[in-house]
């Protein structure tokens, strides 16, 4: 069934640029990009200021470069894991094997599988930075929608706008979701770029957030494609979930290789940390301790936490973040953030764990709110990030807040109190391979195929619709609501008029908040929304955005629980 989902990409893509090339009456010309030898040359230049380091934790950083570069020049196409501790520079260095290797095993293309929308373009512009702009490809759902013309201004974009399609471009920054659904998808537009996958390295960044109730399926799909399609696989991460007996299980004959092997004493070099247990803390406990703290962050597991105990914050110097704050105001938040934390004044910050992964803070002092031990040690990588202050003074308290546990953590949560009641060093190697161990365990094979994908996949009658209706890794679906505030304001009226374009969606996407369906009713039934003749969605009551915790989702007052 993969094998004729491939063979179906090839005939789709050749289907669609002939047919495109005869409607244009001229031939198809692919994105304008560089070989993959002019892409290491680039970022051999990247990266040659880093040498000789200055500074212990660089020259470790440039200890795991180097043996990145030399697996990669090493290594023929397969299975491999890069195991870096939190602060250890693993974007660069992943980068640095994927070219290494593409460029010696001549591999077509590199794929970056990110688990979170909201850095992704941060990743996706320090590639653009290295390697030019022509040559990374940023995918995910705000850049998708119908095709439409785009700006006349800019007709050079065309090629790489059609690429969104066809994946035909060196670099391709995408989401998880992007990624496995399109792998699973049964619509010829999302199955066009699958036989591109084939001969490239594939980097999953962060692989621990693979979903639990998907996880059989994701990790079945990339066996398939290093076991019959030439390409490599790189599970990324400071903290390696316990995936080999499920990948032995699919490709028994593929080894899994640790891309940096590193000694004890080498890990231990990148501890920068203690942590110490607080027990149960009431909200209002809790921002009393971080009131006593000039810059201290503190991470909860869910949006009304995050309210409640910002709320509770007096004087100034206090900050909250979370996804219902538009992208464009999160970042001018980091950047205040960033500045205060540099010029050592106030700096209070209560977040969700959307700061946790790809967000380079660095504070003194941090508190988690019990979850799962993954979390908790990238919350902990936001503290002393830098190493300038010893393990022993920059503090990460894990506590349990006033609510109940969120449904979706329970398990990951469970595994962590295990952990922490067992391992006296919550940050080790052993600790985290405990961890995920238990993890699966305690919910068990049947769990990781929730939705019985797999027993198709086997299925002698290719039920190809039925497994992509079955497959969706965010089970509920939200809904973009655009904000027509600063620049988002005059791009909103462009989208009134009907100037639709691949460069406005997309400008848009900075001034946008997902919205889950029974938030999203909230909202319609208090009138506060508008929808446009494309079927976007703006705010039309602007009062529901404030500048401190952005939208709020109980326009009549009601109670309701928000993850994220």
């Amino acid at each position: 069934m993969f094998f004729t989902r491939m063979l179906f990409s090839c005939l789709v893509d050749a289907d669609y640029t002939d047919t495109g090339a005869f409607m244009d009456n001229s031939p198809y010309l692919p994105a304008s990009s560089s070989s993959m030898e002019e892409l290491w040359r680039r970022l051999e230049t990247y990266v040659s200021g880093w040498f000789p380091p200055k500074g212990a934790l660089n020259m470790q950083r440039c200890v795991i470069l180097e043996q990145c570069i030399s697996a990669g020049a090493q290594y023929g196409p397969g299975l491999f894991t890069l195991t870096v501790p939190t602060g250890g520079g693993k974007t660069v260095a992943s980068l640095s094997f994927a070219l290494a290797q593409a460029k010696a095993r001549r591999m077509k293309r590199i794929v970056y599988v990110i688990p979170y929308t909201s850095i992704i373009e941060q990743t996706a512009q320090v590639f653009r930075e290295i390697l030019g702009d022509e040559n990374v490809l940023e995918f995910h759902f705000g850049v998708q929608f119908d095709q439409q013309e785009d700006d006349a201004s800019s007709p050079e974009t065309a090629p790489l706008t059609r690429s969104v399609e066809t994946w035909d471009v060196p670099v391709i920054v995408t989401t998880a979701v992007q990624f496995f659904e399109s792998l699973y998808a049964c619509q010829p537009s999302k199955c066009r770029k699958l036989h591109n996958l084939a001969q490239s390295v594939l980097i999953f960044d962060e692989a621990q957030m693979l979903p639990l109730p998907y996880l059989r399926p994701c990790v079945w799909a990339i066996a398939q494609l290093v076991r019959h399609y030439g390409a490599s696989a790189v599970l990324c991460t400071a903290t390696q979930p316990a995936l080999d007996p499920i990948f032995q299980e699919f490709a028994p004959e593929i080894p899994i290789r640790e891309i940096c092997p590193m000694a004890e004493a080498h890990w231990e070099s990148f501890r920068r940390v203690s942590f110490q247990q607080a027990g149960t803390l009431s909200w209002m406990d809790l921002a009393a301790r971080l009131q006593q703290q000039e810059q201290v962050l503190c991470v909860v597991n869910t949006r009304r936490a995050a309210r409640e105990v910002f709320h509770q914050l007096s004087g100034s110097g206090n900050f909250h973040l979370s996804t219902l704050m538009y992208p464009a105001h999160r970042r001018r938040i980091l950047d205040e953030i960033r500045r205060r934390l540099r010029d050592g004044l106030p700096c209070r910050v209560v977040s969700t764990s959307l700061i946790e992964a790809g967000v380079d803070v660095d504070f003194p002092a941090v508190y988690r709110e019990l979850s799962g031990l993954d979390s908790i040690l990238q919350a902990a990588g936001r503290c002393n990030r830098e190493g300038k202050r010893p393990p022993e003074d920059s503090i990460v308290t894990i506590f349990q807040g006033e609510d109940p546990p969120p449904r979706l953590f329970e398990t990951s949560i469970g595994a962590g109190k295990i952990v922490l009641d067992h391992c006296q060093d919550v940050s080790s190697r052993a600790a985290i391979h405990t961890y995920f161990s238990t993890l699966l365990d305690l919910k068990g094979a049947e769990a990781q195929d929730a939705h019985h994908i797999l027993p198709l996949m086997e299925s002698e009658f290719f039920p190809f619709r039925t497994v992509a209706e079955r497959f969706h890794l965010i089970e509920s679906p939200t809904t973009t609501v655009y904000l027509p505030l600063e620049e988002g304001a005059g791009l909103v009226e462009l989208l009134r008029s009907g100037q639709y374009s691949r460069t406005l969606y997309r400008r848009l996407g900075q001034y946008g908040v997902s919205v889950y369906p029974q938030h999203l009713a909230a909202l319609e039934q208090a009138g506060a929304l508008e929808h446009l003749e494309d079927g976007s969605v703006v705010l039309r009551d602007i009062g529901l955005y404030t500048q401190t915790t952005g939208l709020t989702l109980e326009p009549s007052g009601g109670n309701a629980l928000f993850i994220g």
